[in-house]
């Protein structure tokens, strides 16, 4: 009963992350931003989502120890939350990185660090 009551709050966490990452970029002006949205809840979704499939994965491993695959769920999330915490930063960071050479700028930002970098050299 208790597993279950952690299980679904962290569901509702990761659906609550994701749903807020939607948002953010159906209704946020421009790339950066969006991105900034996409990004971070997301990856927050998507660290919520894993920690439900370990915990899953680790009661079931616990009822039933003789059934090893639960114990190979959990190694295989743990193993694909550290690639998406890696990936997902970079991927986003390369995008508005490539967004700022070809020449789309901040719309509302009050500095813009890469510009005055690209300016200095």
């Amino acid at each position: 009963m208790i597993v279950l009551t952690i299980l679904y709050i962290l569901l509702a966490v990761s659906i609550i992350f994701n749903g807020l990452g939607i948002i953010g970029l159906h209704r946020f002006p421009d790339v950066y931003t969006r991105l900034h949205a996409a990004t971070k809840c997301t990856t927050f979704g998507t660290i919520f989502m894993t920690f439900t499939i370990m915990v899953y994965g680790g009661a079931m491993y616990y009822w039933y120890p003789a059934q090893e695959q639960y114990l190979n769920m959990v190694i295989h999330t743990f193993v694909a939350l550290i690639a998406i915490l890696v990936t997902n930063p970079t991927g986003a960071h390369a995008l508005a990185r490539a967004a700022h050479r070809v020449g789309v700028h901040p719309e509302k930002a009050v500095l813009d660090h890469l510009a005055d970098k690209e300016e200095k050299e």
